[in-house]
């Protein structure tokens, strides 16, 4: 079961390309952000931590590193500026699609002054089928804390349906990473 978990995490941040994610953010408009320098990670959650390996911790901190390097931020083991914590989080959800077939059984007649005519009613019959389908919504959330004044200073969510598709994992964790933190209140500085 450990494993099965494990890989539903680890799969939202491997999202396909078609898929969309849906991004909230909010920040604390009093803090001027320009002044933060550098980071560092707080680590993950706890349980986070638990389900996440090694390689894939790794691969969401090196991407979302990324992201703060391209806004002028370094990272630092200790004695950051800012302070982020990941948390990441799926969900089961199940949807209920239900299709109609409408039969007509259509008739035929003798009309006055008319001969034959064809015309449609008569009995008809409609059947609903139902069908139920599980799926995965998975959750990262990025929080951005004021190491100074411990507080928290930007928080970001990520939230999209599962793909567990693992040979897009680099690729895919890169754009999930850019999605999370392009409403951060720096912008990525132009080459």
């Amino acid at each position: 079961m450990k494993k099965l978990n494990s890989l539903w995490l680890l799969s939202i941040i491997f999202l396909g390309a078609c898929s969309s994610i849906t991004v909230t953010s909010d920040y604390d408009k009093e803090v001027d952000f320009t002044k933060y320098k550098t980071f560092e990670y707080y680590g993950w959650t706890e349980e986070s931590d638990k389900i996440l390996n090694r390689f894939d911790k790794e691969r969401i901190e090196q991407a979302f590193g990324a992201e703060f390097a391209k806004r002028g931020l370094k990272y630092v083991d200790d004695g950051g500026d800012m302070v982020v914590s990941l948390f990441i989080v799926v969900d089961k959800k199940t949807s209920t699609t239900a299709y109609t077939n409408h039969y007509n059984m259509g008739g035929y007649g003798y009309g006055p002054g008319w001969g034959w005519y064809g015309g449609y009613g008569g009995m008809g019959t409609s059947t609903t089928t139902y069908s139920e389908q599980d799926y995965l919504v998975g959750t990262l959330v990025v929080d951005v804390f004021d190491k100074a004044g411990k507080k928290l200073i930007w928080q970001s969510v990520g939230q999209k349906t599962v793909d567990d598709n693992p040979n897009t994992r680099d690729k895919n964790t890169a754009k999930v990473a850019a999605a999370i933190m392009k409403p951060f209140p720096i912008q990525p500085v132009k080459e």
